[in-house]
Parts: structure tokens; C-alpha cells; sequence
């Protein structure tokens, strides 16, 4: 996880008479359990862009990722169809969040710079102790819930990104962009010339 840009995340000028209007109409018609008609996904690409095309958890390149609820509908139906309640996730992560509350998970938008790091050479995500000690064992509980320490999953793609890296095949400045944290990592343990 990384500190999310918020000025990148503007609501869209359409996004209120394509979606939250449309959403909450159909919400008001089905008071039901249903899951939330689908009014988001038009706007994945605006959500993508203003996250740079990195997933708000992993902190990687996400080329299909989808619309994480931060809240879920499950928990908050009256969010399903609100600009500010979404974050741009890989959609295993976000499958991992299933069910749990909101306030069991670190928002993304809370997270400052410094806050998590890439361990190399194993590529384990960790938290710092740049992390408020309130903060820190929810930080410490996101990890684990959203399997970013150490999952396969997480760590193949990691290594993908490092590979690149290690061959030349992708410069710092492209790994930067790509998966920040391992840059980080990288430019921390690299000699300086």
C-alpha cells in the first residue's frame, strides 16, 4: 500500500447523472438484499487513471483491475453509488475483502508515504514504524486479510516486476511507475555511484 493522490481522484463531471442518480433509483426500487446494479464499471477507467492503473493494496500495475466498494454494499448500500467510496484493486484482492467492515481494513486514502516496504530479496511486504501505533495493528491486520505479505498471487507478481529490473529490461523510472514499493526497495539498497 501507498499514499494515494487524492487530486488525481476528482469525480467525473458525468458520474452523478450516469451513475449515483440512475444507482440510487434503482436502490430505492429494490429496499431488497440484491446486489447493487452495475452503474460503476463506465467509470473503472477514470477510477484506474486517478490511481495511476495501481492497485490501491498491492501497489502494483493493474491492467484489468475493478471497482473496490471500500464500503460495501453489504455494509452500506447508500455508498454503492459514491464517487468517494471507491479505490481501483486487482480483483482477487478485492475478492479477498468478501464481506468485512470497513473499519477492519486500512483505507488506502489513510496511508502516508513510508508507511509499508518491499523486503529484498524475499519481496514481503511489511509495515514501518512510520505507521501511528494506533494505526499499526489494523495496518498489520490488512496485510494479512488481503494476503499482501506473502501470498503467491502477490509474490509472483512482485518478482515479475524485480526480474525486469535485475535484467535491464525495465529502468528504475519504469519500475517506479510499475510497482513503486520494490522501486523503493531497489533504490534503498543500491549503492550510490
Amino acid at each position: 500500500m501507498l499514499r494515494v493522490d487524492r487530486g488525481r481522484l476528482t469525480e467525473p463531471a458525468d458520474f452523478d447523472a450516469r451513475c449515483r442518480k440512475p444507482g440510487n433509483e434503482w436502490l430505492a426500487a429494490h429496499p431488497g438484499g440484491q446486489r447493487p446494479r452495475d452503474y460503476w464499471s463506465p467509470f473503472k477507467r477514470r477510477l484506474a487513471d486517478g490511481f495511476g492503473e495501481l492497485c490501491a493494496y498491492a501497489a502494483m500495475y493493474e491492467p484489468v483491475g475493478t471497482v473496490d466498494h471500500f464500503v460495501s454494499a453489504d455494509e452500506d448500500r447508500s455508498l454503492a453509488y459514491e464517487w468517494a467510496n471507491y479505490r481501483y484493486a486487482s480483483a482477487w484482492i478485492n475478492s479477498s475483502k468478501k464481506n468485512t467492515r470497513a473499519a477492519e481494513i486500512l483505507d488506502p486514502f489513510l496511508v502516508e508515504s513510508g508507511w509499508f516496504r518491499i523486503l529484498l530479496p524475499s519481496l514481503q511486504l511489511v509495515t514501518t514504524e512510520r505507521i501511528p501505533i494506533a494505526i499499526r495493528p489494523l495496518a498489520e491486520s490488512t496485510l494479512r486479510r488481503l494476503h499482501l505479505i506473502d501470498d503467491e498471487r502477490v509474490i509472483r507478481q512482485r518478482r515479475a516486476w524485480y526480474k525486469l529490473w535485475q535484467s535491464g529490461e525495465l529502468t528504475l523510472v519504469g519500475l517506479r511507475q510499475m510497482a513503486p514499493l520494490i522501486a523503493e526497495a531497489v533504490s534503498s539498497s543500491t549503492p550510490l555511484p
